[in-house]
This record gives structure tokens, C-alpha cells and sequence, in this order.
């Protein structure tokens, strides 16, 4: 009978302990950002350096624009910057198995394009502005018969940066190319490459080479270049 008792005692003790160590409360208090917070001196002159450091990095002037580069649909001079910039990397490097005669266009999406160029220096840190996802640059080849798929997008969606081919209404001409061929590249980002901005024909692609770097460092490449922007709002998409 005694041990009885102890073992109930003993259960009961556990299960009191567990109730305690299992028992949980919380609190939650807002706290209003304004004017009444005051900055700590010591974690300002902490940051400082830092701050000082980044700002002389992103304010370094690398060009010059003479106009607004604006992003737009059908058409805009940022667009066609871009796209150009992109496009230009091709000629500079042409990575992709030194195949001489290979057909390239680059693709991009106005939705990448978070930020206008305005007129006067531009910074470093502008084109981060205009590009501050890391997205890295990809070289696509693509099917020939693919080509109607990429046309019906770029109509639906009512334009898209592109450079080395225009959009004639219903018909899509890839500059210098008068007959069909097997194949051709696109040169694009790997989030577009990825189906990203609904571009599903990438889905049939043959095969893919990355050597650009970031996209951003291309458009950074391209400014330092060009030091006064190539200012160029034709008219590549007419739908």
C-alpha cells in the first residue's frame, strides 16, 4: 500500500514538472517608428565608415546620359539600351563555341528595368537602380520553330525590350537573316531563361551557356564604355 502511494506520488510530481516546463506565455508590445526615436551616437559613429565607404562607391560618375532613358511598351529608349548593352557583350566576347555564323538576339522584360536613367552623370549607383536583382546573363539556343511562340508573346504582352531583330506587326525579322535556319541564340537573363515573366518558350530550349556575369555589370560595362549613353528610342516593336 505504502509503495502504492509512492509511485502516485511520484506520477503526480512528474506530471506537475511536465505541466511547468511545457507552460508558455507571451507579450507583444508596438512600438511606434517616428520622430520621437532618437539615434544612438555610438551605433552611428559605428556605421559610419561603412556609409561613407558605400556612398563613395554608388556616387562614382561612370557616364553620361543626354536624355531621359525612360522604360516603356511598345517601345523606349531604356529598353532599347538595355537590350543593346546586352547584345553588345555578345560581340565583345562571343563565348558560345566560337561558332562564326550563329544567329543572336537579346530578349529582355520592361518589368526588370526598376529605374529610369535621368539626364545628366550617371552613377553607379544608378544603375543599380535600374537593375538591382542579381541576375545573371545567359546565352539560349533555341529551336528555329519556336520563333511564332516568341512573336505571339511579344504581341500579347505588348512589347518587351529586345535588340538585333524587330517585331513587324505579326512578324518577327532577325536582323541580317533572310532564310531559316536550324537554331539561334538568345542572349537573356538566367530569371527570364528560368520561365520568369511567363516567357514558357524557353522550356524548349537545346542548350544554354552562362559567361556574361550579372546583367548589372553588363549595363555598368556598356555605360563605362559608351561614357555618353547612346540615346536610341526607335521604334523595334510596332504591333
Amino acid at each position: 500500500m505504502i509503495r502504492n502511494v509512492v509511485i502516485i506520488l511520484l506520477l503526480g510530481a512528474g506530471l506537475w514538472a511536465c505541466s511547468d516546463v511545457y507552460k508558455l506565455s507571451a507579450e507583444s508590445k508596438s512600438v511606434v517608428v517616428d520622430d520621437a526615436i532618437t539615434s544612438n551616437a555610438s551605433i552611428d559613429s559605428m556605421i559610419a565608415p561603412y556609409q561613407d565607404s558605400m556612398s563613395a562607391i554608388m556616387d562614382e560618375v561612370i557616364a553620361f546620359a543626354p536624355a531621359d532613358f525612360t522604360k516603356g511598351r511598345p517601345n523606349a529608349a531604356l529598353n532599347n539600351w538595355a537590350a543593346d548593352a546586352v547584345l553588345d557583350l555578345h560581340a565583345r566576347r562571343n563565348p558560345v563555341r566560337g561558332q562564326p555564323q550563329m544567329i543572336v538576339i537579346s530578349l529582355l522584360n520592361v518589368g526588370g528595368l526598376r529605374n529610369p536613367i535621368n539626364q545628366g552623370d550617371v552613377t553607379v549607383g544608378d544603375i543599380f537602380k535600374v537593375m538591382p536583382f542579381d541576375n545573371e546573363v545567359v546565352w539560349v539556343e533555341m529551336p528555329w520553330e519556336t520563333i511564332p511562340e516568341i512573336t505571339n508573346y511579344l504581341i500579347q504582352k505588348g512589347g518587351e525590350p529586345i535588340a538585333g531583330a524587330r517585331l513587324d506587326r505579326d512578324t518577327l525579322l532577325i536582323d541580317g537573316v533572310t532564310a531559316p535556319a536550324e537554331s539561334f541564340w538568345i542572349i537573356t537573363s538566367d530569371y527570364l531563361m528560368n520561365g520568369g515573366d511567363k516567357m514558357d518558350f524557353f522550356e524548349q530550349r537545346i542548350d544554354q551557356e552562362y559567361h556574361g556575369g550579372l546583367l548589372r555589370d553588363v549595363f555598368m560595362e556598356a555605360a563605362k564604355t559608351q561614357d555618353t549613353l547612346v540615346f536610341d528610342n526607335g521604334n523595334r516593336i510596332q504591333l
